[in-house]
This record gives structure tokens, C-alpha cells and sequence, in this order.
């Protein structure tokens, strides 16, 4: 702080003294060239009425940048890699230059966070509410400076003292709902399992909510699902915990999976695959998050979809408008943020239908009722 505030004084005694050259050079040169009066005898012109006036120099468009900060890597096949093509898409549709670190560890996370702020970024997009401490200091220190938190708390905004932040918060038990309902519809065993990154609020929101969406759905059609007690990795890039944690899930039963861990889900898939190899069919899915990754890897049968650049575009919109901060930004199936992807043909034609038909209960609001 102090070599900041060193910097800042030095910076501005430079352009004092600058200023003051600049100021009698000026005054010198202007009594040196000032023009002669014209004589009296001549008269001056009078400017053509019809002529257009000269139009004044105006500044070019201002280039507004966004740098977004990540813990896993963007090429995880899972959140972090739909984090940020989230951000690459709204940042095309708005004409704004990008820019990410990724592989963050948790103690970097405001380091890098005020790195981008040095820089002249506009906006700071973390997708995670383990940011949220780093933000809000970060937020503190820049008001100059938008922070947008995916999946930040609802009373985040009001903590930052500047009101430059906004949560974007698609409604985790929803995202629960949607991977959930599959999930309750295709077990064969009655065991279902769901792996978690951090323990985060976001994070309990989704697991509760694919539990009891698997529990309801599993009733209708005559048969009981439990949820296995959900696991946490503590690390959203240790794939080995997911090929881990997915092998001793499935030795307890469980022939559906769904996480939100990032980089740990696809270790999770890569385990499964590995199973339904050896068993010589596929038996075992995955319902994957927050991107259509259909195809990715053949035990996935479905993705839950969050178009999180539409809520990152949002932010873009009120940078530019001037009118950025201090609210929550929710993404819903009503809204259309909230969704669920393609589709595999491992599901049957009659199953797709009754999950067609309770997606379209929850954007009702009659799901569970």
C-alpha cells in the first residue's frame, strides 16, 4: 500500500511539473505569433451561412476489457471450460477483449484478482462463491472496478461497501431438479451418487435439490432412490479424486452420477467409462454440468445446461450503461438460463418423454406439487 501511495505522489508531482512547462511555454509562444489586427480598410468576411460547420474531433470508442480468474483449468471438459466460453461468448456478442488465469490456487486468488485491476480491466468475472472473500477486498480497494460472482451469495452485493458488485446466481435447486429428475427416472439399482468441489452453499443447494427431485420422480414410477451422502474434494482440479471417489461409489451401488467439481467430474467419467468397459455394456451415467457435453464421454446421458453468458452479457451491458452493481442476477428455467441439454439414445424413447414432461412441470411450477 505504501509503495502505491509512493507511486501515486511521484506520478503526481510529474504531471504538476509538467503541467507548469507546458503553461509558460504556451503563454511565450502565443505572444510571439499572436496575429496583427487587420486594417480598418479591409473589411472581414462574413462566413458562408451555408457552409456545414466543422465537426469537432471526438474521441475513439472506448475498449472495454474482462478478465476472468479461474481454479481449475479451462480445458477441464466441465465448469471451468463453460465458465469461460461463457465469457468469450458474451464478450464477442458486446465487443469486449478477454483475458483469464486459470489454475488459481486459493491463496492467489486476490493477487491475480488486483493484477487485472492494475491493468484497466472494467470487469472481474469469478465464477465461484470461493471468491467471494478476494472479491469484496478486491472491490474495496477499486470502485472503479465491476465485479460480477457466479454463483455468489444473495447478500454479497450489499457487503461490498463501493456497490461494485453483482451476484449471477442460477437457482441451485433447479440445477438439482434438472439432473435429479433423469437421474431417479433411469436407476436401475435405486443408487444414486453426487460428487462435490467445495462445500459451498451452491454446491448443498444442487445436491439437495437431485436428491429430492430422484426421490420424488423414483416414487411416481414405483421404485425407492437414495442419494449416496454427498463427498467433497476440496479441489476442483484433482481428477484422481474423482476416478477415486466415482470407483467407490459405484463399488456401494450407485449407477448414476452427477457433480459439481469441474475437473474431479471428469476424472468421476473417466472411472465410469472404465467400469462400464469392463463390464462390457453401459450401464452406469453420468448427468454432466453446466454445458451440453453430450459425447464428451459415453456415460454421459444428459447435461443440466446454465447459459451463463447471457448473465455475463448482462454485466457487460450495465458496465457500459453506467448502471453496474449491487444486485443479484438470477438464471432460472422460467428465464430460460436454466435447461437440459441433448439427450443420449442410451435413454429410452418412453423415459425421455416423462422427463420431457416433468421439465416441463418445473417451468409451471407444479414439479413435486
Amino acid at each position: 500500500m505504501m509503495k502505491k501511495l509512493f507511486a501515486l505522489l511521484l506520478s503526481l508531482a510529474m504531471v504538476l511539473s509538467l503541467a507548469a512547462c507546458s503553461s509558460g511555454t504556451a503563454d511565450t509562444d502565443a505572444a510571439a505569433t499572436a496575429p496583427t489586427e487587420a486594417p480598418a480598410s479591409e473589411p472581414v468576411a462574413d462566413a458562408d451561412p451555408t457552409e456545414a460547420p466543422a465537426e469537432a474531433p471526438t474521441d475513439e470508442a472506448k475498449e472495454f476489457k474482462v478478465a476472468m480468474i479461474c481454479d481449475s483449468s479451462i480445458s477441464d471438459g466441465g465448469w471451468g471450460m463453460s465458465c469461460y466460453n461463457a465469457m468469450v461468448d458474451a464478450a464477442a456478442e458486446y465487443g469486449w477483449t478477454t483475458e483469464v488465469s486459470d489454475m488459481i490456487a486459493q491463496s492467489a486468488y486476490y493477487e491475480t484478482i488486483v493484477t487485472y485491476c492494475d491493468l484497466g480491466y472494467d470487469l472481474i468475472y469469478a465464477p465461484g462463491n470461493q471468491y467471494t472473500d478476494a472479491v469484496l477486498q478486491a472491490a474495496e480497494e477499486y470502485p472503479e472496478v465491476a465485479f460480477a460472482l457466479l454463483n455468489g451469495g444473495t447478500s454479497t452485493p450489499e457487503q461490498a461497501v463501493n456497490g461494485n458488485v453483482t451476484s449471477l446466481l442460477p437457482d441451485a435447486q433447479q440445477v438439482g431438479w434438472i439432473a435429479g429428475a433423469l437421474a431417479g427416472l433411469m436407476t436401475e439399482t435405486g443408487t444414486i451418487a453426487f460428487i462435490g468441489g467445495m462445500e459451498l452453499d451452491t454446491t448443498v443447494g444442487k445436491y439437495n435439490g437431485y436428491a429430492e427431485a430422484a426421490a420424488y420422480v423414483g416414487e411416481q414410477a414405483g421404485k425407492t432412490v437414495t442419494t449416496l451422502d454427498v463427498v467433497y474434494s476440496g479441489d476442483f482440479s484433482a481428477s484422481d479424486k474423482g476416478i477415486e471417489f466415482a470407483k467407490a461409489m459405484i463399488d456401494q451401488g450407485a449407477d448414476v452420477f452427477f457433480g459439481d467439481a469441474s475437473a474431479v467430474d471428469s476424472g468421476a467419467r473417466q472411472a465410469i467409462d472404465e467400469a462400464n468397459a469392463a463390464s462390457g455394456s453401459v450401464s452406469i451415467y453420468d448427468i454432466a454440468q453446466p454445458s451440453d457435453l453430450l459425447g464428451q464421454n459415453e456415460c454421459i446421458i444428459c447435461s443440466q445446461v446454465t447459459d451463463n453468458a447471457s448473465l455475463v452479457g448482462l454485466c457487460m451491458e450495465a458496465v457500459e450503461n453506467g448502471t453496474f452493481g449491487g444486485e443479484v442476477i438470477y438464471g432460472t428455467l422460467q428465464n430460460g438460463v436454466l435447461s437440459a441439454g441433448a439427450i443420449s439414445d442410451l435413454v429410452p424413447a418412453e423415459i425421455q418423454e416423462q422427463y420431457l414432461a416433468y421439465l416441463d412441470q418445473m417451468i409451471e411450477g407444479t414439479f413435486m406439487q
